[in-house]
């Protein structure tokens, strides 16, 4: 039972981060950089902020959180600013390649690298017992993913030039595809983090955090190391597009109303791992479960993307069969949610 509230938690937190990006295609007069860095302020460090604020005891500060661990909040924040740029590249491969596809390469990469890499990094065999039935699932969530990805590629064959730039203004295949791989890879890096983090979770929960919140500074340092690239990159690329003024040189409705839609997509973004974050409260540790949790929450981010990528008319125009091989892509990505417990049930 405990997993299934696990499960439900994650999902939410899922639903939240596939609907981030919707906010920021109603921004007005503002280019790309600009409302990128407005919504990161919201999404790696005024929510993560008050969400790890959750977890400081009566009595301690957030500090006194980070500090344990002999370096590991430094540890952290290194592998949040590497994040930071599968998290850039990862923006961009929604510019090129629309919600859907853009989610759907980028966070299969993700979900195969921040798995098995810290599975590696602590000695787990991975042709045996716990290890084999986590590269099976894995491994099944990436065909899953790559039938999404062969989906898109049927829609860009079967689509014209036109219709593409009507789905997706900025729609381009071969740029946005290593971008959105550069992306998965780089994104790893956040369960690198976590990992890299645990002692800042251990040390919350033995100054009395709740077990539920005890995830949620170490989530905080990750993304604070995010923020640090995204802010530079925005910075630069606002100097050299001139696009500076459109902080303040729009008129005050207009500068209220994209904040606000930037807040909320901050707010939705971050809503993905402060339920990953509950979720894994309610799994066991060491299990297949536990270890498997990354790539469950980017297969339901890749599965509700596609959700949103057919409400927001991406994939019209597509033949009914490339509709069907993304609907087997997402049966199969749902399926690989559940292999661990069947597998370890028996």
């Amino acid at each position: 039972m405990n997993t299934i509230i696990g499960l439900f938690i994650i999902a939410i937190g899922s639903i939240g981060q596939s609907s981030s990006y919707v906010p920021l295609t109603k921004v007005k007069n503002w280019a790309w950089e600009s409302f990128w860095l407005v919504q990161g302020l919201f999404a790696f460090l005024l929510f993560p902020y008050l969400g790890a604020l959750l977890a400081v005891p009566e009595g301690h500060s957030l500090t006194e959180i980070l500090s344990a661990g002999n370096g590991a909040g430094l540890s952290a924040l290194i592998y949040g600013f590497f994040w930071g740029i599968g998290g850039l590249t990862f923006g961009l491969s929604m510019r090129y390649l629309g919600v859907a596809l853009g989610q759907s390469i980028a966070l299969g990469t993700c979900s195969a690298f921040g798995t098995l890499f810290p599975a590696l990094m602590m000695g787990t065999d991975l042709f045996s017992g716990k290890g084999l039935v986590l590269l099976i699932s894995v491994s099944v969530a990436i065909a899953g993913i790559s039938v999404i990805g062969f989906a898109g590629s049927l829609r860009s064959k079967s689509m014209t030039k036109e219709q593409q730039l009507a789905a997706v203004k900025d729609f381009a295949l071969g740029k946005g595809l290593l971008v959105a791989l550069l992306a998965g890879l780089m994104s790893a890096c956040f369960s690198l983090g976590l990992e890299a983090a645990e002692p800042i979770k251990s040390a919350a929960v033995q100054l009395g955090a709740k077990a539920l919140f005890a995830g949620l500074p170490a989530i905080f340092i990750i993304t604070a190391g995010g923020f640090l690239t995204n802010a530079i990159y925005c910075l630069f690329q606002n100097v050299k597009n001139k696009t500076t003024s459109d902080y303040f040189g729009v008129p005050t409705n207009v500068l209220f109303s994209n904040t606000l839609l930037c807040a909320l997509a901050g707010v939705l973004w971050y809503s993905q791992f402060f339920g990953l974050a509950l979720g894994k409260s309610y799994l066991v540790e060491g299990s297949v479960m536990m270890a498997f949790s990354w790539s469950i929450l980017m297969s339901l981010n890749v599965t509700f993307s596609n959700i949103w990528g057919i409400f927001l008319k991406e994939w019209k125009g597509a033949s009914l069969n490339t509709i069907s091989v993304l609907v087997l892509g997402m049966l199969i990505l749902i399926f690989s949610l559940i292999l661990p417990n069947l597998v370890t049930r028996n």
